[in-house]
Order: structure tokens, then C-alpha cells, then sequence
């Protein structure tokens, strides 16, 4: 029976004796193990960064939107701008709700803001006072849009941060200078501080404008986009649910909750459905890269099959003085195994740099986690055990008068 110690010692001989090609053997391994673990850190990164994103609007946020009568049975589907059945009277009779704790409802559109020499596109949202507080806006400079703003149609506006740059840049403080959008000129009364995205849309790069006024000068119709609400708790969500359901289904006069003119968003739901979305995409990437792991194992054994035609007498020999076959298989299986979690090693260094500045580049930071790394050090001993085995018995299998006179 071989000693460990030996066995090591002659696993590394046999390994550094050809360096160029342990080299490319170990490069296929790296190269898949890299990729997958790429791959997995993006992908866990991308969930806590949307995970992040989302939760920052409040875990106790319901979001109700319009929805084509009938659109969940089935069949042709409006699309929900299109659709127009929220009112302000659904707003104020959903704010009378004792598990309410806040209401904002809103419209949007789009506009060209022209400020001095610049100007940019821009998505502009009508809301009312309580939009801040609800969606979990911070006014940096100046102040946000008022009742008594609502109230007037007042043509005044509140820039988001990106936007406030795009249009000013830094130096310039918005605040009290004249934006002109189609008809209207609008005086700045505030800018947000930075938030980020909350779930698919971004004030950063948006502008408020009262609600009155844009159902005035720019949609022309009194009709809603959302209306956003806070829950006094979120154990109560459920139960808050069911209740602005039934109250909207009352007010618009529909008894079947299947052909609601309505639909209500629970930013649980959607982290549960974005974050199951996330884990499908990543899982897919990554089986599309461990595809290299197994063409890193095809020339690992390839490798081994060479090594042991090479070394034919050196079988022989080692078998004519005492050698079993259990020393020979273990000598060629330990060489398969060494150059598979060295270039595993090498893969998971490599594939957490590739991730680290993917993400810097993407804006997200990559996160290896402890189950990708079990993950590759066990695809690694795999692929060693497997793709070597048949080498090793093969070796083991040799009869030493023949391989003696093997030339």
C-alpha cells in the first residue's frame, strides 16, 4: 500500500514534469469553473440589488392600477395605459379605509423640459402632497408640491436629482428658475435627493408636477395611473386587500371580481415573483456555462488516457516489483483529482474577479456565496473522480509483462 506522502510526492512529479500541458488541462477547468461562479455572483447580486430596490418603497406599500375588464380570464388584453378607471372620488373613499394609513394617487405623461439651453425628456408624474411621504421621497433643496398647489393648478414642478443635473448641472441651484414644457412654464419649488429605482420606475429622472394640472394641460382627462397606498401594518396586508377590493368593485358598480376594471400590486408579490424570475435566469447562465466544465473534464481525461500510454513501462516496471493495482489506480485517479481542484481553485479567484468588476461595470456588487463556492469544489471533485477513474483502471489494469515490453 502506497503512503500518502508518496503518493503526493509522485503526483506532483508527474504533474510539473510536463508543465505546458498540465497547464492547458487545468485552463479548461478554469475556464468553466470561472464561468459558473461569474455567473452565480452576478446573479445573486442582481436579486439583493432588485430585492433592495423594491423594499425600499416600503414592505407595506400597495400599488392599484388599471386594468382591462376581464384581463385575467384570458383572451386580448388592454394594455393598463390604455385602460382608464381610477379616479380621484376611488382614491378619497379608499383614504376613509381604517387599515389606510396613506393614499396618493397620481397620473403620468411625458413632456420635453426646456430649462436655458438645455432640455431632456422626461416622464412627468401629476401627484399630490401626501406622493412624498407615501412613496418615500426626500426633498434635498426647496420644498414639494402643495394642497394649495393641487388646489390652484399651479404651474410648479419638482425635479428628481439625475434630471435636475441633466438640465442645470451642479453648480446651479434649481430651485426658482423657469422650466417651459408644451404650454406651460414651470417654476422649480424643489429637487428630490437621490433614491434610485423602486421596482420599475425611478425618480430620479422624473419630474412631479401638481395633479390638477397635468390632468389640465397634459393628459385632458381626470383619470388616474396608480394609486398608491400604505397599510398600517404588514401583517395586514391581506386583509387590507380584500378590502379595497371589495370597495372598488362596489363603487364601479361590478360584481364578478374577475372582470375588475382594476388590479392591486403587493410589493411582496412582486419581490417573490422578481426574485423567482432572477433564480431561473441565473440557474439558466449557469448551466450554460458549466457546459465548459464538462469539455475541462473530456480533456482532463483525454490528459490521463495520454499520461498512461507514456508511461506504460513505468507501470509495468512499478507492478514487477510489488506495485498492486490499487497503488497504480490511486497514483493516475490523485494526478486526475490534484489538476481538477487546482484549476477549480484557480476558476473560483478568477470567477469572483470577472464578477467583481462585471459589477462594478453594471452598477451592482456581486456576491459569492458559500453555496457556489460548496457548489464548485464539488462539481471539481467530480469531475476529477469521474473523468479519472476510467484512466486509472485502465493503468491498474495493465499486465506488467506486456507493458514492459511496451515501446
Amino acid at each position: 500500500m502506497m503512503r500518502f506522502s508518496d503518493l503526493i510526492s509522485e503526483t506532483l512529479h508527474s504533474l510539473t514534469s510536463n508543465k505546458v500541458r498540465s497547464g492547458l488541462t487545468i485552463l479548461g477547468i478554469v475556464v468553466g469553473i470561472a464561468s459558473v461562479i461569474a455567473m452565480l455572483a452576478l446573479g445573486a447580486g442582481s436579486q439583493a440589488s432588485i430585492e433592495e430596490s423594491i423594499q425600499s418603497a416600503g414592505s407595506n406599500l400597495l400599488t392599484i392600477s388599471p386594468s382591462s375588464p376581464g384581463g385575467s380570464g384570458g383572451g386580448f388584453r388592454m394594455s393598463a395605459s390604455s385602460v382608464q378607471s381610477l379616479t380621484r372620488e376611488d382614491a378619497e373613499a379608499l383614504a376613509g379605509l381604517g387599515l389606510i394609513t396613506g393614499v396618493a394617487p397620481s397620473a403620468q405623461g411625458n413632456g420635453q423640459l426646456v430649462a436655458d439651453d438645455a432640455n431632456a425628456n422626461a416622464q412627468l408624474i401629476g401627484v399630490t402632497s401626501s406622493y412624498a411621504k407615501v412613496s418615500g421621497l426626500t426633498v434635498a433643496k426647496g420644498g414639494f408640491i402643495t394642497d394649495r398647489d393641487d388646489s390652484a393648478y399651479a404651474q410648479v414642478i419638482v425635479l428628481g436629482s439625475t434630471l435636475a443635473e441633466d438640465l442645470y448641472g451642479t453648480s446651479i441651484d434649481p430651485v426658482g428658475k423657469r422650466i417651459r414644457s408644451g404650454n406651460m412654464l414651470l417654476t422649480v419649488v424643489g429637487v428630490l435627493e437621490e433614491k434610485g429605482s423602486s421596482g420599475f420606475t425611478s425618480a430620479d429622472s422624473a419630474a412631479m408636477i401638481p395633479l390638477s394640472t397635468l390632468q389640465r394641460y397634459v393628459s385632458g382627462n381626470e383619470y388616474l395611473s396608480s394609486i398608491t397606498l400604505t397599510v398600517v401594518d404588514e401583517a395586514q396586508m391581506t386583509t387590507a386587500e380584500e378590502e379595497i377590493e371589495q370597495t372598488l368593485l362596489t363603487r364601479h358598480a361590478i360584481s364578478d371580481p374577475d372582470y375588475a376594471d382594476f388590479r392591486i400590486l403587493n410589493m411582496a408579490d412582486m419581490l417573490s415573483a422578481v426574485s423567482t424570475v432572477i433564480d431561473t435566469f441565473t440557474a439558466l447562465l449557469a448551466a450554460i456555462a458549466s457546459i465548459s466544465l464538462l469539455v475541462g473534464g473530456i480533456g482532463i481525461m483525454n490528459m490521463m488516457l495520454t499520461t498512461v500510454t507514456e508511461r506504460t513501462r513505468e507501470i509495468g516496471l512499478r507492478k514487477a516489483i510489488g506495485a498492486d493495482d490499487s497503488a497504480i489506480s490511486s497514483q493516475f485517479l490523485a494526478e486526475s483529482v490534484v489538476l481538477t481542484f487546482v484549476g477549480g481553485l484557480i476558476g473560483i479567484a478568477l470567477g469572483w474577479l470577472i464578477a467583481f468588476v462585471g459589477g462594478g461595470l453594471l452598477g451592482i456588487s456581486a456576491i459569492l456565496t458559500v453555496d457556489a463556492i460548496m457548489l464548485a469544489v464539488g462539481v471539481c471533485a467530480f469531475i476529477g473522480v469521474v473523468f479519472g477513474y476510467y484512466p486509472a483502471r485502465r493503468a491498474a489494469k495493465l499486465s506488467p509483462i506486456e507493458a514492459l515490453r511496451y515501446q
